[in-house]
C-alpha cells in the first residue's frame, strides 16, 4: 500500500511545481500541486478524464463559462479536452487525478510498438 500526506507536500522553493505522487501507464497519475497565492494552471485541457480534489485553501475554478470557489474537500471532473483554469488567491492544495493515463493522443514523445503490434519484434 502507497499513501502521501498531501497537507504536507510542499517544494523547496515555494512554486507551485507539480509533484507526480503515482504513475502507472495505462491506469492513473496522480499530481499534487501547492499552488502560492496569485498562481495558476491558466486556461488549459488534457487528453485524459480529470479529476481536481481541494485539499487545502480556496481555488476558483473556472469551465465552461462557470466559475465555482473551491473549498477544502470539494471534488470537480473534467471530461478529457474540457477547457478549465485554476487559480488561488491565497496558499492553496490540489490533487489532480488523470486517467486513464495517458489518454488517447496524449503526447507521450517517441511512440512505444507495442507486442501485439505487427511491426514487433
Amino acid at each position: 500500500m502507497q499513501n502521501w500526506s498531501v497537507k504536507d507536500i510542499t517544494t523547496e522553493d515555494g512554486s507551485r511545481s507539480p509533484q507526480v505522487l503515482h504513475s502507472q501507464e495505462g491506469e492513473s497519475r496522480v499530481v499534487a500541486i501547492h499552488l502560492q497565492g496569485g498562481q495558476s494552471l491558466g486556461d488549459h485541457e488534457v487528453k485524459e478524464a480529470a479529476l481536481l480534489l481541494v485539499v487545502d485553501g480556496t481555488v476558483r475554478v473556472e469551465a465552461g463559462g462557470e466559475s465555482v470557489d473551491g473549498k477544502p474537500g470539494m471534488l470537480f471532473r473534467f471530461e478529457p479536452q474540457e477547457r478549465h483554469s485554476v487559480s488561488a488567491a491565497g496558499e492553496a492544495r490540489i490533487v489532480l487525478v488523470l486517467a486513464p493515463w495517458p489518454g488517447e493522443g496524449h503526447y507521450r514523445g517517441e511512440e512505444k510498438v507495442s507486442a501485439s503490434s505487427p511491426d514487433a519484434g
